[in-house]
This record gives structure tokens, sequence and C-alpha cells, in this order.
């Protein structure tokens, strides 16, 4: 009886103790074990692994990316406009045991990088860079953050700025700015319109100089123009040339008259 009874203390304690070694490591994870304090050469995998209780200690890493958002940050650019800029960081840890062991936190320290090369680019860049350049911007400011993460065993898979906020007297600027581009640009195709006008009115008035019986031609085109409209009254102007034309036409066919004191024979 007694026999049995230390062998189900046994058993216990052997549940216990098994309880106490057996770990579980998700899919997404890796496991780091100090034993006294000492890192163990090797990672632990997904699935059951077995600690000794009492003198090893597991820390398990998230491998997974992880979305950081930095918090919007004021600074000067480069053309002296002040903006508010914001952005996203995504990472992943590549190295658990550098993240484990050379950084304290290394979301933490990856917050305070990104704020700081954020402040560095918006006083690197201008205005304009920074509203229609991003992607250079993303990839400089990728290369920024890359340079520490790299001895923390961390790999940046991508940066984007978010947010470019403006001044309200910045944006009122830019309005005016664009609307009076956008007037200057009106303005310009009319007077080319203008002047493309002007350059076949000017070869058209050219071709009737030369063949009079254009001129004519087309004022009866304009009167049956005018007429399709059903008005009932037509205004007509008589041009000037077309007399002209009818004057010299007519000389031409009259005959000499006589001076007074000369004889017909």
């Amino acid at each position: 009886m007694v026999f049995f009874e230390i062998l189900g203390g046994l058993v216990a304690l052997g549940g216990i103790g098994l309880a106490m070694s057996a770990r579980v490591i998700k899919q997404f994870e890796q496991g780091l074990v100090f034993r006294f304090g000492r890192l163990q050469q090797g990672v632990r995998g997904p699935g059951l692994t077995m600690l000794i209780p009492g003198v090893d200690q597991l820390r398990k890493v998230n491998l997974q990316i992880v979305t950081l958002p930095v918090p919007a940050q004021d600074g000067i650019t480069r053309d002296n406009v002040t903006v508010r800029v914001d952005a996203v960081v995504y990472f992943k840890v590549q190295d658990a045991a550098k993240a484990v062991i050379n950084v304290e936190d290394y979301r933490f320290a990856m917050l305070q990088v990104a704020q700081t090369s954020l402040r560095s680019i918006i006083g690197k860049s201008e205005l304009d860079d920074l509203l229609s350049n991003r992607e250079r911007l993303n990839q400089g400011l990728e290369l920024m953050i890359d340079t520490p993460a790299l001895e923390w065993g961390i790999d940046i898979d991508r940066v984007e700025i978010k947010d470019v906020a403006l001044p309200e007297s910045m944006k009122r600027s830019m309005s005016r700015q664009a609307e009076a581009e956008r007037e200057r640009r009106a303005r310009i195709i009319t007077a080319d319109g203008e002047l493309q006008a002007s350059k076949k009115l000017s070869e058209a008035a050219g071709t009737m100089e030369s063949t009079p019986g254009a001129l004519q031609l087309r004022l009866l085109q304009t009167i049956v123009e005018v007429a399709a409209e059903k008005n009932s009254t037509l205004v007509l102007p008589f041009p000037v040339e077309l007399l002209r034309f009818l004057e010299k036409n007519t000389n031409a066919e009259l005959p000499p008259q006589p001076k007074d004191g000369d004889s017909a024979e």
C-alpha cells in the first residue's frame, strides 16, 4: 500500500515536472533558450520543446511582419516651409538572437530610429518633393532606417510616407498659384487660337484677292446659311471688293467715249 502511494507521488511529481518543462512554440515564432542566463546554441522551432525546470528560460520572438505607425513629425523643409509628416514602417525579425541580445526593446528602438530619420528626410527635402516625389523619399527613408536595423537582426520590408499636412496659409497660397497657372494657360491657348485664326483668315483673303469670283461664291454661301435659319428679315452686307470687281469689269467692256471737239468718222 505504501509502495503504491510512493509510486503515485512520483508519477504526480513527474507529471508536474513535465508540465513545467514543456513549452509550445507557434508556427510564426522562434524560441531562444537561456540556461543560467547564457544563450544556448540554435533556436527552437515551432512545436513542443522541453526545458529544464528552474534552469532554462525560454524567450519567444515573433517573426511576423510588424506594422509600426510613426507619429506625425513637425519639421521645416529645405525651402523653409513648415510641414507635419507621418509614416508607417513594415519590418520583421530576421535574426531572433540579435533582436533579443543586441537591443533591449527592438520595437521601441525601431520607432525612435523611424522618427529621427523622418525628421532628417523632412529637413533635406523640398515641399514639391514631399508632395509629388514620395517614391524616392520612401527609398531614402528606408535606407536610413535599415542601416541600424541590420545590427539588430531586423529586416525592413518597406517604408511609406502616409500624409503631408500643410499650414492653412500655405494651402491658400498654393490654391491661388494653381488658379493663376490655369488662367495663364487659358490665355495662352486663346491667344494661340487667335493667332492661328488670323493666319488662316490672311490666307483666305489672299486667295479671294487673286480670285475675285471666290468672294462672290462666299457671299452666296453666306446667304444660303443665313436663309436656312428661316429668319423673317435678312440683312446682307455688300462687300466693297465686289463693287470694285464689277466696276473693273464694266470699264473693261465699255468702248472708249470720244472727247468733245473730235469728229466721229
